[in-house]
């Protein structure tokens, strides 16, 4: 996953940092250590994250679907 695809997506949709991680349960903190590649994540988080844009986790974690 390159990192800038979930931050896009997350500003695209209009939402903060803290609005993600209080959407999905984790700390601000946590939520952009994922979005910058420094946190790997469940995948029931990477489902809870991808509910939010309503989409499957592989179109916001992987390059190869949009």
């Amino acid at each position: 996953m390159k990192a800038n695809k979930l931050r896009l997506l997350r500003i695209k949709n209009k939402f903060s940092g803290m609005d993600m991680a209080k959407m999905v349960g984790i700390s601000r903190s946590y939520y952009y250590q994922i979005e910058y590649g420094q946190k790997r994540l469940s995948y029931d988080l990477a489902i809870k994250i991808a509910k939010v844009f309503k989409k499957k986790p592989d179109a916001v974690f992987y390059d190869d679907f949009s």
